[in-house]
């Protein structure tokens, strides 16, 4: 388990986490999702040690990381893909790893298979595309067999057939009773991976919840998409029972906040066909966003703000 406890980070006037609270446990996949600035980076930078709290604490395995006599055993890390000296081979940062943690040096190949780096693992990091150093970084994480890993963005760089391999990789790891806590600005991704999901914005903590349940408190934002030849009709009558409808592009309405039970029963005390009826409830990206939305250092000129439509 990862053990987040009161954790702050002050660089002088600015304050990148505030007072964050929260455990990630083993068996499942945490995501960690927050806007850019958000305190992310920072944070999984103080869980590894690399950097020191202000205040508050944080145990990996039930220890402080600086106290792990042989941290790659218990923890391994990608933050940084490209943190990697490149006037070595991928093969020999491995053995480098290895030995400096006591790990059999059969491990490397283990791992290098395990990542498809294949022959590449012989050359030159230098020469190495992002999506070659994602999977080094990737292996080097995995080469003590830990029972906690952290991924921050590990997607960068991938090609599709290596983002459905990432997903593969750490819904395996989780099943296999490893803790895994994972960053990514991917929502589709995490919406397939991830079983439980922290949120921040600004380093303050937003939601610490299951992916159910923080798609559960998206109720208020379930529409009923309906098709029907007489469009203005059913709107009115939808308006009249105090419903909020929107017509789309495709001559389609969007109702809001109901059941197609009640759009349907509505079409037919009107003597309305109905040629579709469907519910369509808000995808992770649409939660997130709106959840995140006070959030955001960085915004467009024009973007709109959020609409509030999720209780947190």
């Amino acid at each position: 388990m990862i053990e987040v406890r009161g954790l702050t980070k002050q660089y002088g006037a600015v304050r990148a986490v505030d007072d964050l609270t929260f455990d990630v446990e083993p068996g499942t996949v945490t995501g960690f999702l927050g806007p850019n600035g958000a305190g992310k980076s920072t944070t999984m930078r103080m869980i590894l040690g690399l950097d020191r709290p202000t205040a508050g604490s944080v145990l990996v395995a039930g220890r402080p990381f600086a106290e792990l006599g042989e941290p790659l055993r218990t923890a391994g890390a990608l933050l940084d893909a490209g943190a990697v000296h490149p006037g070595r081979s991928g093969r020999d940062h491995l053995r480098v790893a290895a030995r400096t943690h006591g790990i059999p040096l059969r491990r490397v190949d283990d791992v290098i298979d395990q990542v498809g780096l294949g022959p590449a693992a012989r050359r030159r990091v230098k020469g190495y595309s992002l999506g070659m150093r994602q999977r080094l970084g990737i292996a080097t994480a995995l080469l003590g067999d830990p029972a906690v890993l952290l991924f921050d963005e590990p997607m960068n760089g991938l090609d599709l057939d290596g983002v459905r391999w990432i997903r593969r990789l750490v819904r395996e790891l989780a099943d296999e009773g490893r803790t895994v806590l994972l960053s990514s600005h991917l929502m589709s991704e995490m919406e397939q991976t991830a079983d439980h999901l922290v949120i921040i914005g600004r380093g303050r903590l937003i939601a610490d919840a299951s992916m159910q349940e923080v798609m559960s408190g998206a109720a208020g934002q379930r529409q009923v998409r309906v098709r029907t030849p007489a469009p203005d009709d059913l709107a009115g009558a939808l308006l009249r029972r105090g419903l909020r409808v929107k017509p789309t592009d495709h001559g389609e309405l969007l109702v809001d906040g109901t059941t197609a039970e009640t759009v349907g029963d509505v079409a037919l005390e009107v003597g309305v066909a109905v040629h579709r009826l469907s519910v369509e409830h808000s995808s992770l990206e649409e939660v997130y966003l709106d959840l995140t939305g006070d959030s955001v250092q960085y915004r467009v000129a024009g973007t709109p703000e959020p609409a509030g439509l999720v209780q947190r």
